[in-house]
């Protein structure tokens, strides 16, 4: 039998209270059996639930998506029972596809209105219920649905044939989406979408397939004619993908034939080319960019400008790269940081202060670089708002935190998250600050972080950088000679503190440790007989992550950004990122070309700062932590670990 955990106040004492709730059993059959699809179990075990359990909408929502997503009456009677609820929105979202497939558009509209989060195919049959009613205000808005470079859902066709039949996607739009495909790396899309292009123009089909698979072959070959665009698109995509592999080979294609482009063309291969380069931090890439010509340049294409720049020291030209961003991407605090940078490094320094006064006030690993460059006199005292009993005991009745919790003793935790998200998106400050309080005490230690990371202006930073396991934490620090700051910043980025987190490649617990790390760990430690099922335990997993960690440090010059690096993408790579030379350890984390690495070491090294705080450490500059990396080492010396960069390499990824 499962239990509920409910919290009263017991002799003053805010404590759990345990109980077996009737039913339960029940509620998980059900639950088996909807993700199994079998809706025969799921009606018999559906009888087993008593009505006031507190699941019990949930085991109607489950029945209702097996059997009835077309019975519009059980449906609507759900809705108006449950209104505002995770079960409702979900129930709605699956609903008003069905409403879509039958064109039944005077009702879907009204539903579609009270959906919380519309995707793509709902917003489709949003537009052609629209055009079917005769409202013609959101064209702007359904033609913008067109330019992507993902496939799109089957409910999207309809409406991109009646705007294209309307003469609103002309065909210089599907000439942008079907560059933006093979951009992205969909041939199979862009080969659809070429199918609405004058058959004179239309690459080959068989040419989508080739470039991906042999473009050094197709570019030296004959079967591209220049006198065709879709050809010619279909050669830029070959010299993306050749670049993907090599800069030299791409550009000597490239050099072959640049007199069979235009210039626009001509631009857009060499910015192609330039971007893999950045990424493979090879020096000519800054020069690639600056000889792009009028080539259209995307975001994605500039940061990359912006970070070859950065590891050039030339801040001019990371300036000059920002600044060409769309208005969304130089307000993300990444780029408003760096422009900040670029500014004070050419001598505009009020220009500079007015970026990182904003930017300060953000509690983020850029806000604090940038509350480091206005100086000591910008920095205020962190203040912990704490709740009070009744707040926590008011949260705790609250019917989606009740359902959530339930969830959560029933070992539902990917439902339990969604409820309880559901529940909280709409809390203000001090309620979301009590929900994450009762997280805690309930030891659901993500749930608190998250909940606790989405205030405004109140804030409790002990509750953000929560620290269970900490004898065990400072135990492994002191045998391993490291800060246990950092090793809580990591944890808290590995598994927010959840030892049963277990990521898609198989890495576990705490600090989610491989399997064949784990055992390699054991080697070296001299256990016998070991388990990696012990990676489960708290006390284990700690001992190895620090013992881990410890060991990339040594062996990647004692820099801690560089063993932040490696322990989530491996000590090689972490290796050759490094530059020939010393570099600002900030300007080695944003040209990491991971971007899953670059956010995760940002993220560590900003958690470290935090717990420092919390732990009474000394005040010490995020910049000095960060340090400077040193120049990358010989061949010679980095073979003597080759070993161990290739264990780390195809065990160590990241969840």
């Amino acid at each position: 039998m499962f239990r509920i955990v409910l919290f009263f106040l017991l002799g003053g004492v805010f404590a759990p209270v345990v109980w077996a709730a009737p039913g339960d059993d029940a509620v998980m059959a059900a639950q088996q059996a909807f993700a199994a699809r079998k809706l025969a179990n799921l009606e018999q075990a559906a009888r087993r639930v008593p009505a006031d359990h507190v699941l019990a909408p949930y085991v109607e929502y489950w029945r209702l998506m097996l059997s009835s997503r077309s019975d519009d009456a059980r449906i609507a009677d759900f809705l108006a029972r449950y209104p505002g609820s995770r079960m409702a929105d979900a129930l709605r979202a699956d609903w008003l596809k069905s409403l879509g497939a039958r064109a039944a558009w005077p009702q879907y509209l009204p539903e579609y209105a009270r959906l919380a989060k519309p995707d793509a195919a709902h917003q489709c049959y949003a537009y052609r219920a629209d055009l079917a009613q005769g409202n013609r205000s959101s064209l702007r808005d359904a033609v913008a649905l067109w330019f992507t470079g993902r496939d799109m859902p089957s409910a999207c066709t309809p409406l991109f044939e009646q705007l294209m039949a309307e003469g609103l996607i002309a065909e210089a739009d599907v000439w942008r989406r079907l560059r933006l495909a093979l951009e992205a790396g969909n041939p199979n899309v862009a080969r659809v979408i070429a199918n609405a292009l004058p058959a004179a123009e239309r690459p080959a089909a068989a040419l989508f397939d080739q470039a991906p698979r042999d473009p050094a072959a197709l570019l030296r070959g004959n079967r591209l004619d220049p006198a065709r665009r879709g050809d010619r698109e279909i050669a830029i995509y070959a010299l993306d993908q050749l670049a993907r592999r090599s800069s030299a080979e791409a550009g000597q294609a490239l050099r072959a034939r640049a007199a069979q482009f235009n210039a626009e063309e001509l631009g857009t291969a060499r910015v192609r080319l330039a971007t893999w380069a950045a990424r493979r931090h090879e020096p000519a890439a800054l020069a690639e960019f600056g000889q792009a010509g009028p080539a259209t340049i995307s975001d994605f294409q500039r940061e990359w400008w912006a970070r070859a720049a950065l590891r050039a020291g030339d801040w001019l030209a990371v300036q000059r790269a920002i600044d060409g961003m769309s208005e969304a991407g130089r307000e993300q605090p990444t780029w408003r940081y760096w422009r900040g940078r670029a500014l004070l490094a050419g001598g505009q320094r009020v220009a500079a202060n007015a970026l990182f006064v904003a930017l300060s006030r953000e509690h983020t690993y850029y806000g604090q670089l940038a509350q480091e460059e206005l100086g000591a006199v910008m920095q205020a005292p962190v203040l912990n708002i704490k709740m009070g009993g009744d707040d926590i005991a008011e949260i705790a009745r609250h019917p989606g935190i009740v359902r959530a919790q339930a969830l959560y003793q029933l070992g539902l935790r990917q439902d339990a998250n969604l409820e309880w998200n559901w529940a909280i998106r709409t809390f203000s400050d001090p309620q979301l600050l009590a929900a994450a309080e009762l997280a805690r005490r309930m030891e659901w230690y993500d749930r608190a972080i998250n909940t606790a990371e989405r205030t405004r202006e109140l804030h409790d930073f002990d509750l953000r950088f929560l620290a269970p396991y900490r004898e065990l934490a400072q135990r492994a620090a002191r045998e391993n000679g490291l800060d246990e700051a950092w090793i809580f910043g990591l944890i808290r980025q590995e598994s927010r503190f959840i030892n049963v987190a277990r990521s898609h490649v198989g890495a576990a617990g705490l600090m989610q440790i491989m399997p064949a790390t784990a055992r390699w760990i054991a080697q070296r430690l001299g256990i016998q007989r070991f388990n990696p099922n012990e990676m489960q335990d708290p006390a284990r997993n700690i001992q190895f992550g620090a013992y881990y960690l410890k060991h990339v440090q040594t062996t990647l010059d004692g820099s801690p950004v560089l063993a932040t690096a490696a322990y989530n993408a491996g000590p090689g790579r972490a290796q050759r990122w490094r530059d020939t030379r010393p570099m600002e350890a900030a300007v080695y984390i944003e040209s990491i070309p991971f971007s899953e690495t670059r956010d995760y070491v940002k993220k560590v090294m900003s958690n470290a700062m935090y717990y420092a705080v919390r732990f009474g450490q000394p005040s010490v500059l995020l910049k000095d932590r960060l340090g400077t990396v040193p120049p990358r080492r010989t061949a010679a010396a980095a073979d003597t670990e080759a070993d161990v960069t290739q264990l780390a390499e195809s065990a160590e990824e990241s969840p």
